[in-house]
């Protein structure tokens, strides 16, 4: 999981700097792998204003412009479609290794006229896929000022390993979260605004699962028609790319972008590719998908698909199918925000080989109330960024109940853990991580939060205190030995087969360890095959 000092401020008031930020993620279980610091990469590269362009005299398709770079003013070669006069992109002098190319620049003759560097595209500077023309920045960027700030790409990128169990921390508001509790900061609450719907949609859902396999208990879909899908804003696209996601278009930006700040997979139909009303179920035999990713897949019997009368549309929280996908040419989405059972999810993506960001965050079990918080976020910055306006909400079955509440003795952090905390603290320390914590019968009685589905007893409340307060705060205790000697480990028996090994070695022969398991009937000779094995 990627995350950035940046957009983690989104969600979290702090001044911390990333060394403090990624020495106390370490501590608090989420493993830092790495930091990247990309103006480092950039550290060569500068803002620079094109101050005139004139043809090439000897090539129709090249510019010779006069290039301000804020310590002096230069001539450079550029054969891209929009160098003009005016314009401030990104520049790169002789002696400077542009990644792209994966060459050192040096002064040049291009077609008998002299270059002194060159003016980038995104490709180059390997920040984006763009080769069509070199960069163009928005706003009045001072000449000579590094490109790293000028691009946004100055965040530092922290990459956190993130356990099976703690599912809630592959969202930038769950890492703040655990970071506030730490005391790095306080952690912004808010819940997006209700978006009313301006008509009703004709489109229905139907939940078909047999009774002991319901794979899908809670789906979500709006219509927002009238959009317009084109490149997203310059803010967007910087924060997916500084995680490693590349920018597709707005609706699928959006997605990807509510994916990674909150945990929430959704996805986006063309409503006008949906054939009648949509079913989730298991696949039957002989069905096919095209997915998104391009390949075709056999989906056999018992996949979880989303489909119309016409056929499977897509991978329900895994990936979506080409038939339905969103182009530049769409202008109605059915947006989806559901719930999938992590099992169900797990076996169909590694039955099918096909591994993707949904996938990775349902199959570790996402927070079932976010649902429809997800779906309002989704709709209002579609709204906002694609325009359009938005039918209401169609629901189908209902969020799994999350109603786990443990009997919690304080007492337990001491005699488990070793660290004597007060009451208070451990109070202060869980209501920092989104539990509810109020005195009971025999200590306290604690509400888990529907994120928090790898809590269930009180073992597990106990870790939560710990590595919150620190594991430096456990005190280090010597063992106490009974004797004044060790008692050996091993047993005469034990240390007689050691030397009987070590004597035959010795002697040339080579030791054969075989598999534990053999056939029946063999075992029976060597005084094995006991019918219960």
């Amino acid at each position: 999981m990627k995350i950035t000092l940046s957009w983690l401020r989104d969600h979290l008031e702090t001044d911390a700097d990333v060394q403090a930020v990624g020495e106390a993620l370490t501590s608090l279980g989420l493993e830092v792998e790495s930091i990247h610091d990309p103006a480092r990469a950039l550290d060569a590269f500068i803002v620079a204003e094109i101050k005139e362009a004139v043809p090439h005299p000897d090539a129709d398709k090249l510019r010779v412009c006069t290039v301000d770079t804020g310590s002096a003013v230069v001539q450079v070669v550029c054969g891209a479609p929009n160098a003009r006069a005016g314009l401030r992109g990104i520049f790169a002098a002789p002696g400077t290794y542009v990644p792209g190319l994966d060459m050192t620049l040096g002064k040049a003759k291009i077609r008998g006229v002299e270059s002194a560097g060159m003016m980038c595209s995104s490709r180059e500077l390997q920040i984006g896929d763009d080769h069509a023309g070199i960069i163009e920045l928005a706003g009045n960027h001072v000449p000579g000022s590094p490109a790293a700030a000028a691009l946004g790409l100055g965040d530092p990128v922290i990459d956190i390993a993130v356990t099976a169990n703690r599912g809630d921390c592959l969202g930038m508001l769950g890492v703040a979260r655990d970071l506030a509790a730490r005391g790095l900061g306080r952690l912004k609450h808010y819940m997006p605004a209700q978006v009313n719907g301006c008509f009703h949609a004709t489109t229905r859902i139907n939940l078909d699962f047999p009774a002991d396999n319901v794979a899908c208990p809670h789906f979500l879909g709006r219509v927002i028609r009238g959009v317009k899908n084109g490149e997203s804003p310059d803010w967007l696209k910087r924060k997916l790319q500084a995680v490693g996601l590349r920018p597709i278009s707005a609706l699928v930006d959006i997605t990807n972008y509510l994916l990674m700040d909150r945990n929430r997979p959704l996805h986006v139909f063309d409503a006008d590719a949906i054939a009648g009303n949509l079913t989730v179920r298991l696949s039957l035999p002989g069905e096919k998908l095209t997915a998104l990713d391009g390949q075709d897949y056999d989906l056999g019997d018992g996949a979880v698909v989303i489909a119309d009368r016409d056929g499977v549309l897509s991978l329900g929280g895994i990936m979506g199918g080409q038939s339905s996908g969103c182009t530049a040419a769409t202008t109605n989405v059915f947006l989806e925000a559901a719930y999938f059972e992590p099992l169900a999810i797990a076996a169909t993506g590694r039955r099918l080989g096909i591994d993707s960001d949904a996938r990775h965050r349902f199959e570790r079990g996402i927070d079932p109330a976010s649902t429809l918080p997800g779906m309002e976020a989704a709709t209002q910055l579609i709204i906002d960024l694609c325009g359009g306006e938005a039918s209401e909400i169609i629901s189908a079955g209902a969020a799994p109940a999350c109603d786990t509440v443990i009997d919690f003795a304080p007492a337990l952090v001491a005699r488990r853990g070793g660290v004597n905390l007060s009451e208070k603290r451990i109070i202060e320390i869980l209501t920092a991580l989104g539990f509810e914590a109020k005195p009971g019968a025999g200590g306290l009685r604690v509400r888990v939060p529907s994120w928090r589905g790898d809590v269930s007893i009180p073992a597990d409340l106990v870790e939560e205190v710990l590595r919150v307060e620190g594991f430096g705060a456990i005190p280090s205790v010597s063992l106490t030995r009974p004797g004044a000697l060790a008692k050996p480990v091993t047993t005469p028996r034990q240390r007689r087969r050691g030397l009987a090994r070590r004597a035959l070695a010795q002697r040339g022969l080579s030791e054969a360890v075989n598999f534990s398991f053999i056939n029946g009937r063999d075992a029976k000779l060597f005084g094995g095959g006991d019918p219960s094995l």
